[in-house]
């Protein structure tokens, strides 16, 4: 058996590139080790209108949850403020349907296909799965945060995520609180899927996130647990090269979530858009400099919001719960309405800029980081 291309991983990065590909006419295979796509449903599901166009998605009815409308943030004493999220046009997704529709797409542009078969290793003329072997002249990597394990252990977190029925959660508003002592170097999260019921997670740097959640989900109320999800995220931004040799990384696997927020549903994807469309134009000139053209697009769009969110991420693991008071305690009405106002949700480094006080009076921050300020400002 054999393939232009065999994709291992079949979540969004993995499917998107199949379908860019397969459009093209090449024969392309998808294998997922999973019983399904789209399970298990690791992340939040928040994306934004804008980024799914541009991944040339156009949400069905079973894919599209609702709009996002507001944002809470709590501080750790419990002080906290709201973000209007309309302009912004963020929805929440159900990724079992999202992948499932880009499953589709892939296939009727001819790709195939296969859950439970999964990649164990790249042999001279292709790959091994637990069935067989198949050849193929390039091999993508879209396995996700689990291929990054054995490179840099560093840049992973362990996370919680319950999907549950609880009568606090409100639909269409967002909830993020950041506590260091119990979530250090990262935050907790509730996303709403509707009224009612949702999604809330942890995550943190050496935390033990199931007794971590069960805590958070006891001091918040009454609740019912659907379905729990325990995944590593990665937080350390872009691996160094997303080609090597005939494989190709993308989406998780090469680092392609955001530092920030570890969520990665439109620059995952696009990792996926952009390997597709350079590995398409490679079959047909067989000449490897159009393969590199994948990570230099990739980079020219997102290299410098990335870097910063790098930066953003050092300051914030600086930060302890005293500092995060404080910094709430200045964060003004007119903040909040100037953050209201942005409308990208996928560059948001700017509204953290200013939530930091980076460009006010406040030197709280400024004496912890030093010079990183002007490299963040720049």
């Amino acid at each position: 058996m054999s393939y232009d291309v065999i994709v291992a991983g079949g979540s969004v990065a993995g499917l998107l590139c199949a379908r860019e590909i397969s459009s093209k006419g090449f024969s392309v295979l998808v294998i997922e080790e999973d019983y399904e796509i789209g399970t298990p449903e690791h992340c939040g599901g928040l994306v934004s209108v804008a980024g799914l166009a541009e991944l040339g998605i156009i949400p069905s009815r079973k894919t599209f949850d609702h709009m996002i409308e507001s944002a809470e943030i709590t501080s750790p004493n419990g002080n906290s403020f709201t973000v209007n999220s309309k302009k912004q046009k963020v929805i929440e997704v159900s990724r079992r349907e999202l992948d499932k529709q880009i499953a589709f797409q892939a296939q009727k542009n001819g790709a195939v296909i296969k859950v439970r078969t999964s990649f164990q290793e790249i042999t001279d003329t292709g790959i091994r799965t637990n069935e067989e072997r198949i050849d193929c002249k390039i091999f993508v990597d879209a396995r996700g945060v689990s291929s990054l394990i054995h490179k840099d252990r560093a840049g992973i977190l362990s996370s919680a995520q319950y999907e549950i029925y609880a009568g606090w959660i409100k639909k269409g508003k967002v909830e993020v609180i950041f506590d260091q002592e119990k979530y250090p170097g990262f935050f907790a999260w509730v996303i709403p899927s509707g009224e009612g019921k949702g999604k809330i997670g942890v995550a943190g740097k050496g935390i033990k996130v199931s007794e971590t959640i069960e805590k958070a989900l006891k001091d918040r109320g009454e609740f019912s647990t659907i379905r729990k999800i325990f995944a590593p995220v990665w937080i350390k931004g872009p691996i160094k090269k997303f080609v090597e040799g005939k494989t190709v990384i993308i989406g998780d696997a090469a680092g392609q979530a955001k530092p920030t927020t570890a969520g990665g549903i439109f620059t995952s994807g696009m990792g996926g858009v952009y390997a597709g469309q350079a590995i398409s134009e490679f079959l047909k000139t067989d000449n490897s400099e159009d393969l590199e053209q994948y990570q230099k697009k990739w980079t020219d769009r997102f290299g410098k919001e990335f870097d910063k969110q790098l930066l953003v991420r050092k300051m914030l693991e600086r930060l302890d719960n005293n500092t995060i008071n404080k910094l709430f305690d200045t964060i003004t009405p007119e903040i909040t309405k100037e953050i209201s106002e942005k409308d990208d949700f996928d560059f948001h480094t700017g509204s953290i800029i200013k939530l930091l006080g980076l460009k006010g009076s406040i030197k709280t921050a400024q004496t912890l980081i030093g010079g990183e300020i002007k490299r963040l400002l720049g």
